[in-house]
Parts: C-alpha cells; structure tokens; sequence
C-alpha cells in the first residue's frame, strides 16, 4: 500500500512539473519572443503587399513581418502583430492576407514619397501639429498617394503612439472651408442660378436670414465693392456665395453636395475610411446654406475632399476613390455636366493664375484648384488660434490627369491656405510633372 501511495505521488509531482515547465515556455514565448510554431506558420503563409509597378510594401520574411519601405505609405499599410494584422491594410484585408493571397495597391511609390516629403517640409516649416495629402488619377479614381505626417514605420509600430499609426487621410474629419465654394459655384452655374460672369454687391459685411434669425457674414480679404462669380472665387468672398446661393433651394443645394460625396462614406471597399458629415436639410435655413457653401457646419477627410474635386476634373463624373487592384468600383455618376465642369475648371484656373500665382502655380503649367482656412471648432465654438490649412484642385487644368488634396492642422506660423496648403499643392505637382517629363505648355 505505501508503495502504490509512493508511485501515485511521484507521478502526480511528474504531472505538476510538466504543466510548470509548459507554462513557463508559454510566458517565454509571449514576453521574450522565443519561437512559437504557431506564430512561424503564420507568418510564413501570409501574403504581401505591393504596388501595381512591383515595389514591395510588406512581406513575410525570416519568421517576421518586414516593411521594407519603412515609413512609405505607413499608415495605409498598418502592422502586423503576433498572428493577425492590428492596422491599415494589414487589419483590414487580414484574412486575405493570411491565406496566402497578394494585395496589389493602387499607390505610386513616387509620387508617394514626393507627398510625404512636401508634407514633411511644410508641417515642420510652420509649426503644425499633423497633416495629410492625398492624390488621385482623374480617370480612373485610383488613389496614386496617401500621405500623412508624423510619419509612421511599421518595423517599429510599438514605439510609436496610436496618434501616430492614425491614417489621417482617411479618417480625420473637418471643416474644408472656402474649398467648397468651387463645388458650389459649380452647381450653381449647372442649375442656371449664377454665370461666371454674373455681378453682385459685396461689402465686406452683408446681414443673412431674418430679422429674428441670421447672421452676419464677413469676408476676411479686402475686395471691390461689385464682384463678378469669378472674382468671388479669386478674392474667396463669403459675402458674394451668399448671393449665389441666396436662391438656391435647400434641398437641391443638399442633393449636389451629397452627390459629391460629403455626409456619406466612400465607397472604398474593406479599407476604414469616415464619412464626414452634412447637416440634414430639416436643420436648414437661410444661415446654415450660405455657411455650408463655404464650407462651414460641415465636415470631410482628405479622400473625400479629392473624391469631390475629381468630378470637377472628370467631366462632372463622381469616381469611386480605388486603393487594392481588383476589387469592385461602383459605376462613376453624373454630378454636372461635361460643359459646367470645364467652365468652372477655367475659374478655378484664373484662382491660381490672377490670384496665387506664386504660392500654387507652376510657370508654364496650367493648374487649378482653390484654397481654404477654417477655424477648428473647440468645446462648442470656433477657436480663434486654430486653424486648418487646405487646398484642393488639378492638373492640367484643360485636361486633368491628377487631382490633389491637402489638409494641415494646427499651424503655428502662417496658417492661411494659400501660405500652407497651397504650396503644399504646388510643389507635390512639380514633382509629379517633373516625374512625367511633361514639358511647359505656355
């Protein structure tokens, strides 16, 4: 008996040992990084992540997930943890990715470090906290740059913050300010409200709405006391878009904008992307649609402000922003017409050429786009020291092959768009241009 309790002992403490050394190779495995077959399998059979010209964005390789293009398009990407992508791309085709299947991505390497570079510059420049650029082919919607700073490494995604693996350009919303008048004064003329030649009074001031309800507007840069509609968009007047607008219904102003693509998602498959926000028109009145046709009391990310301005270079046709090769794209939808788009294109043209010339045009080139500052909105009300710096527009302007937006926050030094922003704008298409070897035209 005392030799069965004895043997029954020896095994149990056998028995206990195992499970010890078992759970102790567990916490190793976890804490030190030892190797885990599970883990080995996993990144062994995940696929990569490249670009249409072949240049490689993440892979399996050595047991790791490596990212051989360090912080290029870093927030897109995102990371890969232990076993499953937590980021980015990596997160968002995640079951895809660990069978074995290739993402092929839309973005152009090139033009992808000439944004984040550009970017870099300026946000460093002026002092600002963050800011994103993204790029689009007119034609076809493909996402040529997604651009976002501080950059973001994913070899080294745990020594960087949350704030950091963000990708702003998909996902931060606000204010686009004056940008949204191009698209306004679009619709306007497509609904035989306004010409591009058409005059009104602009003070500096005008009074909107009623007696009981409205509101003063003003304009922040000095200007003759009549505009024509083309002069409002060179001199960014508020008082003249509340002119154009002042008989446009709500609901048909409502319609444009939402067919633009603002207060809805963008329908860019799997990828996390936000989708801004636009008052329902039961909310409007006469103040709330003179504010949003320069866009105020609405919100949008980077990727739908380029979305929305690429109907302007596309022939008024709204494309579906694309990123991976191969998934679906909703068919374009007509917004304006093919003769309203190129009218507006030539005032957004004459912005650039009679206004900013040297802040967002490039001797010899043709380009178009229109420039925005809006006041961030703090606990409730509109900061008077923080501001969002953006631009959004075109090139060529006769014949668009690229359309660009920019978005920075938070500037400390010279915050106004066409300081901040537009260069932005200017310098990332010279170097699209240069990469083209497209020769000056005028």
């Amino acid at each position: 008996m005392e030799i069965k309790i004895r043997v029954r002992s020896r095994v149990m403490q056998f028995i206990a040992l195992l499970a010890f050394c078992t759970l102790v190779w567990a916490y190793a495995q976890l804490e030190w990084g030892l190797p885990q077959g599970v883990r080995r399998a996993v990144i062994q059979v995940r696929g990569s992540i490249v670009t249409e010209d072949g240049s490689v964005l993440a892979r399996s390789m050595n047991d790791r997930r490596v990212y051989p293009g360090g912080s290029l398009a870093g927030q897109v990407i995102g990371m890969m943890g232990d076993t499953n992508g937590l980021e980015g791309l990596e997160a968002a085709y995640d079951s895809r990715l660990a069978a074995g299947e290739n993402l092929i991505l839309t973005l152009d390497p090139g033009i992808q470090a000439a944004a984040e570079g550009v970017l870099k510059a300026a946000v460093l420049e002026h002092q600002a906290q963050y800011g994103s650029v993204v790029a689009l082919d007119t034609r076809t919607g493909k996402i040529l740059a997604a651009a976002n700073y501080p950059a973001f490494d994913p070899n080294t995604w745990k020594a960087q913050t949350a704030q950091v693996w963000r990708n702003r350009a998909f996902l931060d919303n606000f204010e686009p300010g004056s940008t949204i008048k191009g698209l306004v004064v679009a619709a306007a003329i497509q609904e035989g409200l306004t010409t591009p030649d058409s005059l009104y009074s602009t003070p500096m001031t005008r009074w909107v709405g009623t007696r009981r309800v409205g509101a003063t507007i003003h304009d922040a840069v000095p200007h003759p006391a009549t505009l024509s509609t083309k002069q409002i968009l060179r001199y960014s007047s508020n008082v003249g878009m509340s002119h154009v607008v002042e008989h446009f219904p709500n609901q048909l102003l409502h319609d444009y904008l939402g067919q633009y693509g603002f207060g809805q998602g963008v329908p860019l498959p799997v990828a996390r992307s936000a989708s801004g926000s636009l008052q329902p028109v039961r909310n409007w009145d006469d103040v709330v649609r003179t504010t949003n046709a320069f866009g105020q009391g609405m919100s949008a990310t980077t990727l739908q402000l380029a979305a929305a301005y690429n109907t302007l270079a596309n022939g008024g046709l709204y494309t579906a922003p694309r990123l991976v090769v191969g998934e679906t794209q909703p068919p374009a939808r007509e917004v304006i017409s093919a003769q309203t788009a190129r009218t507006t294109r030539e005032l957004l043209r004459a912005v650039i050429s009679d206004g900013i010339p040297q802040a967002a045009g490039i001797k010899g080139y043709a380009l178009a786009g229109k420039t925005g500052t809006a006041q961030v909105v703090v606990d409730g009300r509109y900061s008077s020291t923080l501001y969002d710096s953006v631009f959004a527009g075109f090139f060529p302007s006769d014949q668009p092959r690229v359309t660009l937006a920019v978005m920075v926050h938070g500037a400390r030094e010279r915050y106004h768009g066409s300081m901040l922003a537009a260069p932005i704008y200017r310098d990332v298409a010279a170097a699209i241009l240069s990469k083209w070897a497209e020769l000056p035209t005028q």
